[in-house]
């Protein structure tokens, strides 16, 4: 999966369409994201002592990563990311995989 905790997205479908965010959670194997203020759904709590009152919280859901794109710290577009491997040293240490934006080709 190309987004990561942390990323800035936009939501390309959807009734959020157009909306901003941080990827707060990742879900690889479901391929599902949460977003901070997106999709956000009303819990009904109980009160958990007796003199006091419940209350309605919302938390955020769960959206498919197929409706977010990344958006690109170097352009502030909404991209399509690929991955490019940078060669370690020649001493035979591992080799660097990292993402890139395909507009501009620098590193997300």
């Amino acid at each position: 999966m190309k987004i990561k905790k942390g990323d800035n997205v936009i939501i390309i479908g959807g009734k959020e369409k157009g909306k901003k965010g941080k990827v707060i959670k990742v879900f690889p194997q479901e391929q599902l994201i949460i977003v901070e203020n997106i999709n956000l759904k009303k819990k009904h709590q109980k009160p958990k002592t007796g003199g006091k009152k419940g209350e309605k919280i919302e938390t955020p859901r769960p959206i498919s990563v197929s409706s977010v794109m990344l958006i690109c710290k170097n352009c502030g577009k909404p991209v399509r990311t690929g991955y490019k491997i940078l060669n370690g040293p020649p001493d035979g240490e591992a080799s660097k995989k990292i993402r890139i934006c395909k507009k501009c080709g620098l590193e997300v």
